[in-house]
């Protein structure tokens, strides 16, 4: 039995300005090493909605390790995701640190400015096309287990957050040889879980 349930397919909206970004390079364009999951550090981004018009995630996953990076922000606009995005991706070092790969929502129109100030090369999947962005929406799957549809993530305690993020990138994954993200990503041999 699958854990989650299948989702139907949305048509296009009316008035969706989603794909507008005509001066952006491509998910077609992105080094091979990151399609084939060879090399750390190319990272595919989205957010998780809350409430309508509430606080929301914006989370980071690596494409061959898995490991997840999240944040809260207080409303889902192209600021808010900009500086979280510089926020979870400055700590890291230059190999770290490859491609990012968003979708083609107006929260992430402010691209240029933590493509420069992080060093990282952005890249946009195709409008309309979330199965390009497999493993972040796979994770967001994930994270809804412990965050549903239409939760106010306003008032949960920030503790909370990080522990299911904690818990996502120390669960062994079937596709990384039963090892957890976090071993991947930071090349460990032993699992850290507390």
């Amino acid at each position: 039995m699958l854990r989650r349930k299948g989702r139907k397919s949305v048509t296009k909206r009316i008035g969706d300005r989603r794909g507008r970004f005509t001066d952006v390079k491509t998910i077609h364009e992105r080094p091979t090493k990151a399609e084939s999951r060879e090399e750390l550090g190319h990272w595919e981004a989205d957010t998780v909605l809350g409430h309508r018009g509430k606080s929301c995630l914006v989370t980071l996953v690596d494409r061959k390790s898995r490991f997840l990076l999240a944040g809260r922000i207080p409303k889902n606009d192209s600021i808010c995701v900009r500086d979280m995005i510089i926020k979870l991706l400055s700590p890291l070092n230059k190999k770290q640190r490859k491609t990012i790969t968003p979708d083609r929502g107006p929260e992430f129109a402010k691209y240029k400015y933590y493509s420069k100030l992080c060093g990282i090369d952005c890249y946009f999947a195709d409008p309309w096309s979330p199965w390009q962005r497999g493993t972040n929406e796979n994770t967001n799957g994930l994270i809804r287990e412990y965050l549903p549809k239409r939760t106010d993530m306003t008032p949960v305690s920030e503790e909370y957050i990080e522990s299911v993020i904690h818990k996502l990138n120390n669960r062994p994954r079937k596709c990384l040889n039963w090892r957890t993200p976090y071993e991947i990503f930071h090349d460990k041999s032993l699992c850290l879980i507390q």
